[in-house]
């Protein structure tokens, strides 16, 4: 059975501004700590290569494929493990809820013969980069969109 890990945020600012962070993959290392360092195309089927970093391990190089996305709406992506005895397919997800404000959705889900084994072995390092993932992209997009407001573009 299917495991699935997840953590939500409000972020006050419009879908466009919490795309246009995500949208650009080259730009994580500037502000996302679960990806520090991140290079791809959101392009169906392109493979990225993404440094993962969640406490207590070692920074590890992950390179899932795209699954699928929407322009201020979601990066979907896949990643085999283990030979393929575990996958996840891991989601970020924009919930547009009003002109000003988001509910951003982040997490994974584990798969496979021994995906659910690592989901839970992995839970509270994985929940925690996911947080930390979420409160940086929600200080981000606020900064720029209360810059912008205030600077009238």
């Amino acid at each position: 059975m299917a495991v699935k890990l997840e953590r939500r945020i409000g972020i006050q600012a419009p879908d466009e501004v919490v795309w246009e962070i995500l949208s650009d993959i080259p730009g994580w290392e500037v502000w996302n700590p679960l990806y520090p360092k991140a290079q791809g195309v959101i392009r169906i089927g392109d493979r990225w290569t993404l440094d993962l970093a969640l406490r207590g391990q070692p920074t590890r190089t992950i390179n899932p494929v795209i699954l699928d996305w929407a322009p201020y709406d979601h990066i979907h992506w896949r990643l085999d493990m283990m030979r393929g005895w575990a996958r996840t397919v891991r989601f970020l997800e924009i919930e547009k809820m009003g002109e000003e404000n988001v509910i951003f959705s982040n997490g994974e889900i584990f798969d496979g013969l021994f995906g659910p084994s690592v989901a839970k072995r992995m839970r509270n390092p994985i929940l925690e980069g996911f947080e930390s993932l979420n409160v940086a992209l929600k200080a981000r997009a606020e900064a720029i969109w209360n810059e912008r407001k205030v600077s009238g573009k």
